[in-house]
């Protein structure tokens, strides 16, 4: 197993049908969630914002295909009712199961259909790796791969699936995450653990400049490990957060390479993370990337327009890893090698370190090339 079902107490399945997909996620315990920011949240998101209050979930149903956003009441009401159709095939309280949907944006859920796929799942859910990777299946949408994490300690495990590929600028994170642990965790304390993850992995996730309308990230603590310590728990779920949301940068539409940008000499951590956030976003970076052209005066340029103080004559970039790693500009002054930079920028990820020179903040962001690709999947999408 290699996330969700290596954790004690959980158990999942799932079934995809053409672009429509169901998964059940069944776990019992403290809950948390971070949700999308965008104004126009989906249903199940607003389902959600109401029923995370109580702080717990025994289990979380998942449809793809159909978005459930922009559907009224009428889509609100679908949501409570997919609950209540999952819980019925689980014998569980219908408020306390959670609910999430991705796809297109202003349809209405096929209720039929999603009553038909629940009563298949449920009596498949198990604790296996097919299991779990049917679940992560399920809730794909243009997604290449389907998404795990998983950190295990001594005494803990932490799992998760992610589901994203396109409409990714995170305000929160622009996904489906759902990520368990068998820690022993209250509800409050789980929920800021949640949100510091959240801010430092699927926030700094961009693959188009997109925020979605159904951005949910849920995390149940099943309480079978017992006590563990806050602060390794917190390091954890962290690294289980950056590892998926490093898969969806590298799966983004049409991407064929991962952008890595670390941010460091910033004034602090949030300053250096909305430079590192912007570069990741420019269209003029992620075209460069993926034409291999070692134009790194976009760099410099989308650092500029991230709204952080810094001297731009005081600042250092290089491009690649390790021994790798080709210097191009070095405290304000110009060392570029582009040939070397040229070579730097080949394979499938590239990376740029760029020192602001102006204090102790450091952060990463993750992003993806822009290829014809891209256009061709979201010209295309609804027909």
């Amino acid at each position: 197993m290699k996330s969700i079902c290596a954790v004690r107490g959980v158990a999942a399945s799932g079934i995809k049908e053409r672009k429509y997909g169901l998964a059940l996620i069944r776990a019992s315990g403290t809950a948390a969630g971070v949700f999308t920011s965008n104004k126009v949240r989906a249903a199940p998101v607003e389902v959600m914002v109401d029923r995370m209050r109580r702080g717990t979930l025994d289990a979380i149903v998942v449809n793809s295909g159909c978005a459930n956003a922009y559907t009224g009441e009428r889509g609100y009401r679908d949501a409570v009712e997919m609950c209540a159709v999952a819980a019925g095939s689980l014998d569980l309280d219908p408020e306390s199961v959670g609910v999430a949907s991705t796809g297109v944006i202003g349809r209405y859920l096929d209720l039929p259909l999603i009553r038909d796929q629940c009563g298949r799942v449920a009596p498949l859910l198990a604790r296996s790796g097919d299991a779990e990777d049917a679940a992560a299946r399920a809730i794909m949408t243009t997604d290449t791969f389907p998404k795990h994490a998983l950190v295990e300690t001594e005494s803990f495990a932490v799992g998760g699936i992610t589901k994203g590929s396109g409409m990714i600028a995170p305000n929160m994170g622009t996904m489906l995450a759902f990520i368990y642990t068998d820690a022993e965790v209250e509800a409050p304390v789980l929920q800021d653990i949640l949100r510091q993850a959240a801010r430092r992995s699927f926030n700094r996730v961009v693959v188009d400049g997109d925020t979605s309308t159904n951005d949910v990230a849920l995390c149940t603590a099943t309480g079978a490990a017992g006590r563990v310590d806050r602060d390794e728990l917190a390091r954890a779920v962290e690294a289980v957060c950056r590892d998926l949301a490093v898969q969806i940068a590298r799966d983004g539409e049409g991407a064929t390479k991962l952008l890595a940008v670390t941010v460091r000499g910033a004034a602090d951590e949030d300053a250096a993370a909305a430079v590192a956030r912007t570069i990741v976003a420019s269209p003029l970076v992620k075209t460069a990337i993926y034409g291999e052209d070692p134009n790194w005066g976009r760099v410099v340029a989308a650092a500029g327009r991230a709204g952080v103080e810094f001297d731009p004559y005081a600042v250092s970039l290089s491009v690649g890893e390790g021994a790798g790693r080709t210097p191009l500009v070095l405290r304000g002054e110009i060392v570029a090698d582009l040939s070397k930079a040229k070579a730097a920028m080949h394979g499938d990820t590239v990376a740029f370190d760029l020192d602001l020179a102006a204090g102790e903040g450091k952060a990463t962001a993750w992003g993806c090339d822009l290829t014809e690709k891209y256009v061709e999947i979201n010209g295309k999408y609804t027909t």
